[in-house]
């Protein structure tokens, strides 16, 4: 229970550190596009259950895939989707995070 409530944090402090010291002057917005890359946790609505604090996100759901993630690299690559990008990619590296936690 520890780690669920400490990772949901995370999602939350890590978007908003980066938006505060990377895009202080527009730090608000930067924020709200950053959190935007929980969306990707609509995937988990596709497996049964819908959430098992003891399966690793990485490569079971659909939007938490390499390929998918190839794509979250291209959209922080091009400056219009970049903090989109940097949202999702951010989501990913906590979701992996929250892989090794487990073990």
């Amino acid at each position: 229970m520890l780690r669920f409530v400490f990772h949901i944090i995370l999602h939350f402090a890590v978007p908003a550190m980066v938006a505060y010291i990377w895009y202080r002057p527009d730090w608000r917005r930067a924020f709200w596009i950053l959190l935007s890359g929980l969306l990707i946790d609509l995937d988990h609505l596709l497996a049964d259950p819908i959430t098992d604090p003891e399966r690793c996100s990485l490569g079971f759901h659909p939007l938490h895939t390499l390929p998918a993630v190839l794509v979250y690299v291209g959209m922080a690559a091009y400056p219009k989707t970049r903090l989109w990008g940097i949202g999702l990619l951010i989501h990913i590296a906590l979701d992996g995070l929250d892989c090794l936690w487990m073990g």
